[in-house]
């Protein structure tokens, strides 16, 4: 009987009682480099609070489809200019975001390829975070999502 109670909690209870993912977008900037540009370098950015490596991110913008909200967070977040951005998803990825109640909340962030054209010094939030070019097996490593490390790897 307590296997059966115990199997009702977690595959019928639980489900119902958690909350629901809400969506964010990323921004995977990447450039190539080296001889005939065979060298692909990814950006990423510190956050805020925490100063873990991540990708630029953050939630839809109204008036925006999520590749133009993606393309609006590389600038904002990491002083993406100019890029051409892809119009879907490479992945996504999932993680716990704390709100400023405390709060965490279940996030799944859809992740966009915006091929940097022009990055420039002086952006919204330049002084707020840090940001690196590495190779993309170097950014599996400096970031903690397991999704977002996957995604990664595959470039």
């Amino acid at each position: 009987m307590t296997f059966a109670f115990t199997q009702a909690l977690t595959s019928i209870v639980g489900p119902m009682l958690r909350r629901p993912r809400r969506q964010q977008v990323a921004a995977l900037c990447y450039r190539n480099e080296g001889i005939n540009d065979t060298e692909t370098k990814v950006l990423l950015v510190t956050s805020r609070g925490t100063k873990r490596w991540i990708l630029p991110k953050g939630w839809p913008i109204k008036g925006k489809d999520d590749p133009g909200a993606a393309m609006q967070e590389a600038w904002e977040e990491a002083g993406v200019e100019t890029g051409t951005i892809d119009a879907k998803p490479v992945g996504s990825f999932g993680y716990d975001k704390t709100l400023n109640t405390g709060l965490p909340v279940p996030i799944e962030a859809q992740v966009y390829r915006v091929k940097v054209e022009n990055l420039v010094d002086i952006f919204p939030e330049a002084h707020e975070r840090e940001r690196t070019w590495v190779t993309p097996h170097e950014a599996a490593s400096m970031v903690q999502e397991p999704g977002l490390k996957s995604i990664l790897r595959r470039l």
